[in-house]
This record gives C-alpha cells, sequence and structure tokens, in this order.
C-alpha cells in the first residue's frame, strides 16, 4: 500500500504522528507537506494528496488541516476523490466500508495525536463492502460528472 500524506501549518504536530505511526507500519508514502508550524496554504497540499489518488499513484490519502473542513473541501474538488472528515474511528471505519472514501481529512485542532493514529489505522485497514453501497457510490460518482 501507498499512502499520499499532506498538512498545512494547523496539522503539523498531527502529521507527525500519522507519518510515525506510517514508517513503523512500513507503509510506503508520498509526503507533500509542509513540514513546520510556518503558515501555508492548505489548497496546493490537497491537490497535490488528490491527484496523487485519482491518477493511482496513492492508494490512499490522509490531509490534515486545523479542522479538517478546507483540505477535505479542495481535495473533493479532484474527479475521483472521495474526500471525508473524521474525528473518530466509528466515522473512519464507515466512510471507508460504506462511500468508499479514498482521502482520510482530519483536524488538528480536532483530534489529538493519539485519536488520529487511531482514526487512520482504521481508516487504512477498513474495506469497502460494495454491495448496495457500489451502487451509491457510482450515484455520487455520475453527479461528480455533471455539470452544475
Amino acid at each position: 500500500m501507498t499512502l499520499a500524506i499532506g498538512c498545512d501549518h494547523g496539522g503539523f504536530e498531527v502529521t507527525q504522528a500519522l507519518r510515525a505511526y506510517l514508517k513503523e507500519q512500513n507503509i510506503e508514502t508520498q509526503d507533500f507537506g509542509t513540514h513546520s508550524t510556518e503558515s501555508v496554504d492548505y489548497p496546493p497540499i490537497a491537490l497535490q494528496v488528490a491527484r496523487s489518488v485519482a491518477e493511482g499513484r496513492a492508494d490512499l490519502g490522509v490531509l490534515v488541516c486545523s479542522t479538517g473542513i478546507g483540505i477535505s473541501i479542495a481535495a473533493n474538488k479532484v474527479k475521483g476523490i472521495r474526500a471525508a472528515v473524521c474525528c473518530n474511528e466509528l466515522c473512519a471505519r464507515l466512510t471507508r466500508n460504506d462511500n468508499n472514501a479514498n482521502i482520510l481529512c482530519m483536524g488538528g485542532k480536532i483530534v489529538d495525536a493519539e485519536t488520529a493514529v487511531k482514526i487512520l489505522d482504521t481508516f487504512i485497514h477498513t474495506d469497502f463492502e460494495g454491495g448496495r453501497h457500489a451502487r451509491r457510490v457510482a450515484q455520487i460518482m455520475e453527479i461528480e460528472g455533471q455539470e452544475p
């Protein structure tokens, strides 16, 4: 498995714990930064992670900003991306199982590092169930292809 990872300054501290966890688990990563608490804009980082996932260079992605919301909005602009903000393990499990989310987004001001690692672990170890959920994901993808 290859996982694309990125954050802005608001997600840096939490992302450090995620990077350590991924290294410990021997999960290959594509790291799109940032690597400090110096202020940086999140949309370009979200775009790089989302493109990597959408183009198949990474299997899944994880993005962290202060709330997870802004970075998820940016990532979801990329066709083929289903980025979901999760603040607990249940949401992480259900968004993979039911929605086939391919990017996990979290908030560095919302979850602590220990919780973030548990959420990521749940996200990457949960498979898409398919079945009735596949029909719904296909409907989302149809919407994505439509003009506003």
